[in-house]
């Protein structure tokens, strides 16, 4: 039975004694370092439990070097993507014997800095993070962890200022198939929501990549998909049809609002994350448009209540659980004294096709 001690457990030397042996021997085996017999282990084992011992665990990660713990930080752990990619990391790393633990940071370079600290302090043995950082002087403070011996990985999205393993979707590929889906329909008018976070709409083809440029890898590969399949289709690009201003399913009202009010009118719209097809049915409703006889729509991030919209809405799934699956493994191989390979781990995504694409209506 445990013993009674208030708040503070069992030490290892009572442990030892209860077990007739050595503390040495019992700090080995409790600590996870070191050779211990069978028989032995097996009685210090058994004492452990019949006190309730519990090891400090960062007391063992000073001595060890080793805190079998892993840290992730991502956007919002309340957003159902990243709850999605938290479970394959947990439940990968669980099977290898590593805990996690979780921060998020809104996006927020500020946040992500301080929760990089906070792993660093934690001795936590490596670190997966969905990065906010865009440039190189913004990284300082993963390459801070680097230098301490802790290894990161990306995941979600590539920082070109750092040459690490990033596990990431096919995000251009999918952009260009999900838009090469409206175009067959009959669409040449087709919006983009979810661009580049600027004052003012840029010009030129080439200021508008200037501008995704300086945003999140992610959003880039998919607004450069879009641009793909309208070259391939040979239709002009048209800045107009490109949203941008504030990430926010506000400002995707206003900016739809805007693309349905122009004398040549998007008949299509794709959307590169849920906030965007949200933002654009209720866009669509506001102008009492329906879809998908007025507007066809296709977006991003999957999940259960597209499917039951009626119409069904035609969404591309991420593999968010193997997304995260993937990022684990990368990283507890290296910390098994592999190499980091350095390079991109690329997922395929998957275009669901429902209900929400018809061709455009004929004019007049």
């Amino acid at each position: 039975m445990p013993t009674d001690r208030g708040q503070a457990g069992p030490t290892i030397s009572e442990v030892a004694a209860e077990a007739g042996v050595g503390r040495a021997t019992a700090a080995r085996t409790l600590g996870g370092y070191g050779y211990v017999s069978p028989e032995l282990r097996a009685r210090v084992l058994a004492a452990a439990e019949k006190l309730g011992y519990r090891a400090n665990a960062l007391a063992r990660s000073m001595s060890t070097g080793v805190s079998h713990t892993l840290g992730v930080i991502v956007a919002d752990i309340g957003n159902p993507f990243f709850a999605g990619l938290l479970r394959g990391v947990s439940d990968t790393s669980r099977a290898r014997g590593f805990d996690v633990i979780v921060l998020s940071t809104y996006e927020d370079l500020r946040e992500e800095v301080a929760a990089t600290n906070v792993l660093i302090d934690k001795r936590v043995d490596g670190v997966i993070v969905a990065s906010a950082a865009l440039g190189r002087d913004q990284v300082a403070h993963l390459k801070a962890a680097i230098d301490r011996g802790i290894p990161v990985v990306l995941v979600d999205r590539a920082v070109a200022a750092l040459d690490l393993d990033s596990v990431v979707i096919d995000n251009r590929d999918a952009a260009r198939e999900a838009v090469e889906v409206l175009i067959a329909a009959g669409h040449r008018r087709i919006g983009f929501v979810w661009g580049p976070p600027v004052a003012q709409a840029p010009a030129t083809r080439r200021e508008l990549l200037t501008a995704a440029s300086r945003n999140l890898w992610t959003d880039g590969e998919r607004l450069r998909g879009y641009l793909d399949a309208l070259d391939d289709a040979h239709i002009p690009f048209d800045p107009r049809l490109v949203m941008v201003g504030p990430k926010t399913e506000e400002r995707v009202v206003t900016e739809v609002g805007r693309m349905l009010a122009l004398p040549d009118r998007v008949t299509a719209v794709f959307c590169s994350e849920t906030d965007g097809m949200t933002g654009s049915l209720r866009a669509l409703r506001a102008a009492g448009l329906a879809y998908p006889e007025d507007v066809a729509l296709i977006g991003f991030d999957d999940s259960a209540w597209a499917a039951v919209m009626e119409p069904p809405l035609t969404m591309i799934a991420q593999p968010v659980h193997e997304l995260g699956a993937k990022a684990a493994q990368v990283l507890l191989d290296i910390l098994g004294g592999g190499e980091p390979a350095r390079e991109m781990h690329t997922l395929r995504s998957r275009l669901i096709q429902r209900s929400s694409v018809a061709p455009p209506r004929p004019p007049g």
